[in-house]
């Protein structure tokens, strides 16, 4: 399937192109309100958080640490939906090392132990090297973008995560010429990880995205979410993601960051290749084999009269990302 020129969004540059984003997504935002009849309520929100210094507006939960950030000047799609509860976000997860239901992660990663945690850099790079987590951390400055996560069964969430884009790690190691895939290996601790060694999966779990995929700036490398660090069953210390692809594409737990040259295989992609393709770019037009993707279910959102929501292609993010796939067939490149 071609993505239609008018989707892409690169026949003409956006308005965030002209003026600065801040101002033009607050002012994007305010507009969309006043037409719903919602404007004072989010002129008396936003004078609220600016008088307490929270720039996000999102309260914390008040479990974990906190990991401060500043708002994102990146456009994320879901900044206007409604934030999936944090007992739902932290609780209904896919972590198969803890698990194949979904409350396993919940009630299994206690058990992780991200202190210390190391992830190196490898590969096709000029500056490969090992990052402490507390290194990584100091890279850039934390911002917080609040990003749908989908997942391919129909279910999804509005997160708002905390980190940097990818990119700002990805430039400092200096990719080689011949860098043209970056591959995520992820954490395979039997002794902390209860289900790694089950035949479910090929362990470690691997994930990749192509390096101009892994370059873009809504692409991002998250070590918290609600302003604090991420639980165990979601990813911690340090993850991956990947809005407008499915969930899993979004590697948890990240050990290794390798730079290659082929198509890395990748655990769903090899355990039923007809099911998981590399891409996995949210398209309603591409069905699962075993189930239609037309449709999803917000969690939380879940009640006996709730509607499905219509899917989006790219997740809603296809005025930003579409242009990477100019010209492919995406129901051959599923």
């Amino acid at each position: 399937m071609l993505i239609p020129r008018r989707d892409t969004g690169f026949v003409h540059p956006f308005a965030s192109e002209i003026t600065p984003q801040a101002v033009y997504q607050d002012r994007r935002r305010l507009l969309q309100l006043m037409a719903g009849g919602a404007a004072g309520a989010a002129v008396a929100a936003w004078a609220a958080r600016d008088a307490l210094g929270q720039e996000s507006g999102v309260p914390r939960p008040g479990k974990l640490a906190a990991l401060p950030a500043r708002r994102s000047a990146v456009d994320g799609a879901a900044t206007m939906e409604k934030l999936t509860d944090y007992k739902d976000a932290s609780t209904y997860n896919n972590f198969y090392e803890f698990g194949t239901d979904k409350a396993d992660p919940a009630r299994n990663a206690p058990t992780l132990k991200t202190r210390p945690w190391t992830v190196e850099v490898e590969g096709l790079v000029k500056k490969p090297g090992k990052y402490g987590i507390e290194d990584l951390l100091k890279l850039s400055a934390q911002e917080e973008r609040i990003y749908r996560l989908r997942c391919v069964e129909g279910w999804s969430m509005v997160i708002p995560w905390v980190g940097y884009s990818l990119s700002e790690l990805i430039k400092r190691v200096e990719p080689q010429g011949s860098a043209k895939y970056v591959e995520f290996v992820t954490l395979a601790d039997k002794a902390t990880m209860p289900y790694v060694g089950s035949r479910v999966l090929d362990w470690p779990y691997v994930e990749g995205l192509r390096l101009d995929e892994a370059m873009h700036p809504l692409t991002l490398l998250a070590f918290g979410m609600y302003g604090e660090v991420l639980p165990n069953q979601n990813g911690a210390p340090v993850r991956l993601v990947v809005p407008w692809k499915y969930g899993f594409k979004s590697a948890k737990s990240i050990v290794k960051i390798r730079f290659v040259e082929r198509e890395p295989g990748t655990a769903w992609n090899k355990a039923a290749k007809q099911e998981y393709g590399f891409y996995s770019n949210v398209n309603p037009e591409v069905d699962h084999p075993r189930w239609s993707q037309a449709t999803e279910r917000r969690i939380g959102e879940d009640g006996l009269f709730a509607k499905k929501r219509k899917t989006l292609m790219f997740n809603g993010y296809g005025a930003q990302v579409g242009q990477l796939y100019a010209g492919m067939d995406l129901k051959k490149f599923y």
